[in-house]
């Protein structure tokens, strides 16, 4: 066997990137607004009609329904309402847990090792149900900040309750969009895809390509995964199978690679009015070449649930990826939460939080989230000091000064994660307030030690516990890439395979590439790995494109002609 089929077995050690890197500045997202309106929306009703009541100390309760509004923004409506549905029902479980447990021990020992667990376990679902953005952070934060709250066994029901009746309100505020535009997630994902493909075209790069591959299959599984076929789904699809095809074949002058028009379709995709209409192929119909109809029966029918059933299971098995990073985080939080039981801070979620929120996909990724969350936490205690006296000046002003750092944080966090703590870490502070005054020095001591020391612990974690699943996924991604690439080769040169079929074989090498993509960067950033065969990477990449190339000009590039205004 040649030396470049198999891996070196010489540990890697890799260096940490520069901390200019981790902080700096990105342009925010661009559905930013979104989860930033949302979250204060879904936040305000149940605050000022607890502040009617009199009852805010029971913020807490309907703040863990609230937060569910933060989910699910970049899915389709349908998919969206089942996803923030089961975000409630997990916030609620993990919050029974936690409230169970603080009404039977007020061991400090017990109530971090279930915190741990419990942060562990949300990890994975949450990594394992791809739910993401804000990811298990806020399960996390809920459910330690529960552990550590006085409980009688009696209250139990009416403070769940609260929760789910805040989350069916959050619920409604997520979904509540599609009455006004029913294809906005699918127009945004389309948009991007076709503004990836401009990029891809105007500089046809390994980067730009990767890009552009990835944002092309993010439109398709948001088309897939929409509800029924309408006018402007049938012109999105089209215009993402348009991109998809300049992507795979990026040659300079011609039609289909034509970066300003690319661009101008993403902005008339992204706007409120009508939707371009490339032109559809000449040969068959529509639904025929563009294969999604196909695609969306084979997912929705009994054989296609199964299948995404046992995907599901396998990331949650014992042979998950996934399960390495649940030791880093029941490590990290464990650890940092003792650290501060045995230091006399009288708060430990904050570490625990603090520690769960450092796990992420490799020690890389980690290191900068421990730049970012640490400055950005020592940063968030001064705005804290310095709004701390208007808070108090009223139940009301305290309210008002939540939602407006809830905003905030939404806002600013798309640009760096440390931007978003700033305004995250003075909101955490302040939620203490509804339950009666604190001192503020004890607070705000409290939050820089345990911010320390959870970050100590969690980058320890991530350091101690290795990753040896990372390299096997590499190797899986190879093997499922070097399949799909003969797949699609077979189809391309069989002149009795139906369009759908080619066009299947195609996304499915797509999907592919961009899992070994995601699966070689997430590697790259482990140390004591054994050496990546970077070679055999991009040699998988560049033939992987290279099939989709010669296919896209075997059938002849869509839409290429100006294109007609599609349905509103």
């Amino acid at each position: 066997m040649s030396d470049t089929s198999i891996w070196s077995r010489r540990p890697s050690v890799r260096a940490l990137p520069p901390a200019s890197a981790a902080l700096r500045l990105s342009r925010p997202s661009d559905t930013w607004f979104k989860p930033a309106l949302s979250v204060v929306v879904a936040s305000a009703v149940p605050h000022l009609t607890l502040l009617a009541a009199g009852r805010l100390d029971l913020v807490m309760y309907t703040m863990a329904g609230s937060l569910c509004a933060l989910y699910g923004h970049g899915l389709p409506y349908a998919r969206r309402a089942r996803a923030v549905a089961g975000v409630v029902l997990g916030m609620t479980a993990g919050l029974a847990v936690s409230l169970v447990t603080a009404s039977l021990t007020g061991s400090t020992a017990v109530l971090i090792a279930v915190g741990a667990l419990l942060a562990a376990a949300q990890k994975v679902l949450c990594d394992a149900t791809r739910i993401g953005p804000p990811g298990q952070v806020i399960f996390t934060f809920v459910s330690s900040a529960a552990l550590f709250a006085p409980q009688r066994p009696e209250q139990i029901p009416g403070h769940l309750a609260l929760t789910l009746g805040a989350g069916v309100f959050a619920w409604l505020v997520a979904v509540a969009p599609v009455l006004v535009r029913r294809e906005g997630p699918e127009r945004r994902a389309v948009a991007r895809a076709l503004e990836a493909a401009a990029a891809c075209a105007a500089d046809p790069g390994p980067g730009t390509r990767n890009a552009a591959a990835a944002a092309v299959h993010a439109g398709r599984q948001c088309l897939l995964v929409s509800g029924r076929p309408t006018p402007v789904r049938r012109s999105l699809e089209r215009l993402v199978t348009h991109a998809e095809a300049v992507f795979a074949d990026p040659r300079p002058g011609g039609g289909a690679a034509d970066p300003d028009r690319l661009r101008a379709w993403a902005a008339l995709t992204r706007a409120r009015g009508p939707v371009p209409a490339p032109s559809a192929p000449d040969a068959g119909t529509a639904e025929e070449f563009y294969g999604i109809d196909a695609e969306r029966t084979a997912l929705r029918a009994p054989a296609g649930r199964r299948a995404a059933r046992r995907a599901l299971l396998r990331r949650l098995g014992p042979g998950s990826p996934l399960l390495p990073l649940a030791v880093r985080t029941l490590t990290g939080c464990a650890l940092a939460g003792y650290l501060c039981a045995a230091l006399g801070v009288g708060r430990p979620y904050w570490a625990i939080v603090t520690a769960a929120s450092l796990c992420q996909a490799n020690i890389s990724l980690s290191w900068n989230r421990a730049l970012q969350r640490t400055l950005g936490n020592l940063l968030g205690v001064l705005v804290f000091a310095a709004v701390l006296p208007v808070s108090r000046i009223s139940p009301l002003a305290l309210v008002c000064c939540c939602l407006f750092f809830s905003f905030a944080a939404e806002a600013l966090i798309t640009r760096n994660y440390w931007l978003g703590s700033v305004a995250v870490t003075p909101m955490a502070l302040l939620v203490l307030e509804f339950g009666g005054a604190h001192p503020a020095g004890e607070l705000i001591g409290d939050r820089v030690l345990d911010t320390v020391l959870g970050a100590v612990a969690g980058f320890l974690a991530m350091t101690l516990v290795t990753n040896r699943r990372a390299t096997g996924r590499v190797e899986r991604a190879l093997e499922a890439t070097r399949r799909a690439r003969a797949d699609a080769e077979r189809t391309a040169a069989d002149p009795g395979a139906a369009p759908a079929e080619r066009d299947r074989a195609c996304r499915t090498l797509t999907a592919s590439l961009v899992e070994l993509r995601e699966a070689g960067d997430t590697a790259a950033g482990e140390w004591r790995q054994r050496a990546l065969p970077e070679h055999r990477l991009l040699a998988a990449e560049r033939a992987g494109h290279r099939t989709l190339a010669a296919t896209v000009r075997r059938r002849g590039t869509p839409g290429v002609h100006a294109p007609s205004i599609g349905a509103e």
